[in-house]
């Protein structure tokens, strides 16, 4: 992990400090504070806020947090992609998982392995959203993934992973 001291976006709280694994990338006009960690290889876009405060943030490796997010409290797993202007806020989002654009996933709730959150769906309070799945709608309704949605996943995470290389070696991340 990299040392964040001096880094103006990623300030201590409570003596907590964000630690960014070496092969990740966190934009510059993002903002993570308090106890936030960014795993390997995963990345944290533009306007993104990540907020340590009342319960860590964990980024998993190869997680990609895009856009305009928003993620408090909460825990992601490795090979996540929450697309732009997405919520999740105090829940759990377990590995290999779509959250689509303009989605919230609320306090206390789980996604289970393997699911896609629709651009827009809102996962209630304590719901959970068992793998294999897609949840829609607000509030959320689930049904089993069919195979193109799952190859889905897969190709979302896998494209962030492989934009992040073109972007470090433009300069475009730190």
């Amino acid at each position: 992990m990299t040392d964040a001291d001096a880094h103006p976006r990623r300030p201590s709280l409570d003596g907590a400090r964000p630690a960014v694994a070496d092969s990740a990338f966190v934009s510059n006009q993002s903002y993570l504070v308090g106890d936030v960690t960014v795993a390997e290889r995963a990345s944290v876009w533009p306007f993104v806020c990540a907020r340590g405060d009342t319960d860590p943030v964990e980024i998993g490796a190869e997680t990609n947090v895009q856009e305009f997010s928003m993620i408090h409290a909460s825990r992601l797993g490795d090979r996540v992609t929450v697309g732009h202007n997405a919520v999740v806020d105090d829940a759990t989002i377990e590995s290999d998982v779509l959250v689509g654009m303009q989605s919230a996933v609320l306090r206390g709730a789980t996604v289970e392995s393997n699911s896609i959150v629709a651009a827009g769906a809102v996962v209630l309070q304590g719901q959970t959203v068992p793998g294999g799945h897609l949840a829609y709608g607000t509030p959320a309704e689930t049904r089993p993934l069919e195979d193109d949605q799952v190859a889905q996943i897969e190709q979302h995470w896998r494209h962030y992973v492989e934009r992040v290389g073109q972007y470090k070696a433009e300069g475009h991340f730190e």
